[in-house]
């Protein structure tokens, strides 16, 4: 496959230039990036049909003045139903989980999911699209930061979900260099704050901290940013965005243990001081994910793959979208409490 680098376009001539009566979709517009963007695109005024599934949940975005449609990602007519008379489209939607009972729908609803969008979008003449990727598909530096272009290959990917999203971002980028596909690409690192309501797998630890249920941890480390920042970049990205280029979309990199102090500082609690070597959470995550097959309970509280992961620090850098977008991510700290004052506020949390 052709590398996406060998693509030349001019940044002046990439960007978009409508107005505010043209229709955006957006697709996985009830998820939590998905709500977030929704929110932002209302902010500026924009006209927005939300793509959503029978199935959705759609507390996030009630209220907001937008045209819902329901549609699925793997049904390719209700996506050219979805994407007529639009003229942008941000193809957020994505099964997103560190675990799952049927990794194939995963990788279809990513990849071929991803494929038909794009394809349906072309076909009705969309000027512009927004992929949502994710960092999780990038290279990781061994104590330093990834960025775009930090080397890395499939055999790299651990689990279902990275290995989906590595996948999909192929095939994106390949309608772009062999079909001319309009797209920016967008890689997101690990988005806290408002709205997260399955919630995602740092949501879940973040509202298990607040409630004093995380004894131990681990030494790993995320890169945390919050999610409107994260739609902020989106906005940025379908604007000033150069046609086949990647912007990463992160925050501040912080080690687990810090992620921790600072919760126990906002609620007023204590940080667990019980460090786990991993090899010792490994066989507690197995465990985890038998019983979870077994009873059907859903998502088990550690994963194999989740405890594989964290055996590096995911830190990485947004250099690239600051300085060719301005894109400007808060402390995270302030993302953080932001998550904190949402969870507590919705119930999850005391």
């Amino acid at each position: 496959m052709p590398s996406i680098e060998n693509i030349t376009v001019n940044l002046e001539e990439t960007k978009f230039r409508g107005d505010n009566n043209h229709m955006i979709l957006v697709t996985g517009a009830a998820g939590f990036i998905g709500s977030a963007i929704v929110r932002a695109l209302v902010g500026q005024g924009r006209r927005v049909r939300a793509l959503v599934r029978p199935t959705s949940d759609c507390r996030n975005i009630e209220g907001f003045q937008v045209e819902v449609v329901e549609g699925d990602l793997l049904e390719p007519e209700t996506l050219s139903r979805a994407v007529d008379g639009c003229s942008g489209v941000y193809h957020v939607a994505a099964d997103y989980r560190l675990w799952t009972p049927d990794p194939e729908s995963m990788f279809r609803t990513n990849i071929e999911g991803s494929r038909a969008i794009v394809v349906a979008a072309m076909e009705a003449g969309v000027s512009r699209m927004v992929y949502t990727s994710s960092v999780a598909v990038l290279g990781i530096v061994p104590g330093g930061e990834g960025d775009e272009v930090t080397p890395v290959n499939y055999a790299d990917m651990i689990g279902a979900y990275k290995q989906s999203k590595f996948r999909a971002e192929e095939v994106v980028r390949q309608l772009i260099i062999e079909e001319g596909a309009p797209v920016v690409i967008v890689n997101p690192s690990t988005p806290i704050g408002p709205g997260d309501i399955k919630p995602t797998p740092t949501g879940r630890l973040i509202v298990q901290a607040a409630s004093g249920k995380m004894p131990a941890y681990v030494e790993t480390g995320l890169n945390i940013v919050h999610v409107d920042d994260v739609a902020a970049g989106h906005l940025l990205a379908f604007e000033k965005g150069r046609i086949g280029e990647r912007y990463l979309l992160g925050g501040e990199n912080m080690e687990l243990k810090d992620i921790l102090v600072e919760i126990a500082r906002l609620v007023g609690g204590k940080p667990p001081k019980i460090y786990l070597p991993h090899g010792f959470v490994m066989p507690i995550a197995y465990v985890a994910e038998v019983w979870a097959r077994v009873s059907g309970g859903g998502e088990p509280f550690a994963t194999v793959d989740g405890v594989r992961m964290s055996r590096k620090k995911m830190y990485f850098s947004s250099t690239k979208a600051m300085r060719e977008l301005k894109y400007q991510p808060r402390p995270a700290k302030e993302a953080l409490a932001d998550a904190i004052g949402w969870f507590s506020d919705n119930g999850y949390c005391p």
